[in-house]
């Protein structure tokens, strides 16, 4: 009977794996994916190491991370039109504490805080 198979001297040698082969995707962070600066990635490490509790959902770490970057922004905004007024360039730590004490919301949260 003949066999349809050939034999191995004849196979064309296959490409090794992982050499070139096929293209490694791109990875993609989750903040890109969130479409945001702040780390996510960070930001949940930084929740699991905290240990508040024994199991961390995937949207968690995502939600705080949008809180965080939104808080900075809008500081920095305040900070930097304090800035604006004053005629300077760079933010200081007095241009926060305007920004922060001028603006009702933020005064209330940061009631507590000292910036020096």
């Amino acid at each position: 009977q003949p066999t349809t198979s050939t034999p191995s001297s004849t196979m064309a040698p296959k490409a090794a794996a992982g050499r070139g082969g096929e293209k490694k995707k791109k990875s993609v962070t989750k903040s890109t994916k969130a479409g945001l600066t702040f780390p996510v990635a960070r930001v949940a490490r930084t929740l699991r190491f905290m240990r508040l509790a024994k199991r961390l959902g995937a949207g968690g770490p995502v939600y705080l991370t949008a809180v965080l970057e939104y808080m900075a922004a809008e500081v920095l905004e305040l900070a930097g039109n304090a800035c604006r007024d004053n005629k300077k360039k760079r933010i200081t730590p007095r241009h926060l504490v305007l920004a922060i004490r001028n603006d009702e919301e933020l005064n209330k949260l940061l009631s507590g805080v000292t910036i020096a």
